[in-house]
């Protein structure tokens, strides 16, 4: 049954039900309102998630998220203030914003001889780090940051440290990358049980009905594993679920949805063919995905606390794709 012309979102609003409920009725039901316009902030209420402040502003999850220094893993609460609006562009005047999140540690004060990157709305380490050639790892080390710190538009990130004068006659190989860590991953390997080899098999197939190469096969596999084991786990951190340990308060779908194992390994993949739109970024919406490390192909689209805990799968994600493709 479709909603009749008195049950607006605004008619709704007005009995009392919360932003995230009258963003789930309007879904469910199919109703399609105009949005509100959306205010320059607005105070987090009991029951909201970021993905239903989005919509009912009409704005995109993603944007929301860089706004306001978050991840698809961060958790809101009654009375945050959230802006609704790109911040202004920092200039080279201007000082760094009073609001902006401690350091972990002590600033790094940069050095002359220091190359640096003044963050703008929509940068991740990652990207930088590509950007200036050099390693996640490396622009955690020099900032005296970690996987869980938030960078901020208008805040100072040292990329590049000169090397001493002594190293110069005998630099690091142009073409070698700088390593994740400092030794190699130890292989991981595992038998699957039938569930899990199931799994394995749709996740294979979905991504070949893709036109997914073998490489984001394999990253999605090693993914998953680490993620739930390669299985459809209805619990996991805060509101995490399904194969990939994706979470409705962040816009990853509805909990039905997310648990629905084609249409979660088909937003892992993301594309054109993302059933979530753009709400959520997958595989294939990252710049240069097949290039990358496994490790930081993965981190890239699941934002995890220990992205160092994919790479190790990588060999086994192949075998598994020769065993069950």
């Amino acid at each position: 049954m479709r909603l009749n012309t008195l049950h607006t979102r605004a008619g709704i609003a007005q009995i009392g039900v919360p932003a995230a409920v009258v963003g789930i009725l309007a879904s469910t039901l199919g109703a399609a309102p105009a949005a509100a316009a959306a205010p320059a902030t607005y105070t987090v209420q009991d029951g909201d998630t970021v993905s239903a402040i989005a919509a009912q502003f009409g704005l995109a999850t993603v944007d929301v998220l860089t706004w306001n220094g978050l991840s698809w893993r961060s958790v809101i609460y009654p009375g945050q203030s959230l802006a609704l609006v790109a911040p202004a562009p920092a200039t080279p005047a201007a000082p760094a914003p009073v609001a902006a999140p401690a350091a972990t540690t002590d600033p790094i004060v940069p050095t002359a001889t220091d190359t640096t990157h003044t963050v703008v709305a929509g940068d991740t380490i990652f990207d930088i780090a590509q950007q200036y050639g050099t390693s996640t790892d490396a622009v955690f080390a020099a900032n005296g940051l970690n996987a869980s710190s938030i960078i901020y538009p208008g805040q100072t990130l040292v990329v590049a440290t000169a090397a001493p004068a002594a190293a110069v006659a005998a630099p690091a190989p142009e073409s070698a990358p700088a390593p994740e860590s400092a030794s190699a991953p130890t292989p991981q390997t595992a038998t699957l049980d039938a569930v899990q080899a199931e799994n394995a098999a749709l996740i294979i197939r979905i991504g070949r009905d893709l036109g997914v190469p073998d490489r984001g096969i394999a990253i999605a596999l090693a993914t998953s594993m680490v993620e739930s084991w390669l299985s459809n786990l209805d619990w996991g951190d805060r509101d995490s679920l399904g194969l990939f340990q994706q979470r409705p308060s962040t816009g990853w779908g509805t909990p039905e949805q997310i648990l629905d194992r084609e249409r979660s390994i088909r937003v892992f993949y993301g594309g054109a063919s993302d059933p979530n739109g753009s709400n959520t970024r997958g595989l294939l919406d990252i710049a240069g995905w097949d290039n990358m490390s496994l490790s930081d192909a993965a981190q890239s689209v699941q934002i995890s606390a220990y992205p160092a805990r994919y790479a190790p799968w990588e060999a086994q994600a192949y075998e598994w794709i020769a065993l069950y493709g």
